[in-house]
């Protein structure tokens, strides 16, 4: 399993995106989703989402439909 970054997204939207991608059985990861809590900027700090290489374009797919 090598993991490949789908995106970097607002806490929110990575969350939401995570569980959208796991109703596809996508399994999916945020990384540095706590970064800096200690010093205020724990909301302005993207969150990467990470897949599955063999999952990144049944994922892209699902990204690029939720855009449009």
């Amino acid at each position: 399993m090598a993991l490949v970054e789908l995106g970097r997204f607002d806490r929110n939207e990575a969350h939401i995106l995570i569980g959208r991608l796991e109703s596809e059985d996508i399994p999916a990861i945020a990384f540095d989703g706590n970064a800096s809590i200690a010093d205020g900027s724990f909301f302005l700090i993207p969150v990467r989402v990470m897949v599955d290489a063999d999952d990144f374009a049944a994922a892209r797919a699902i990204v690029d439909e939720a855009a449009r």
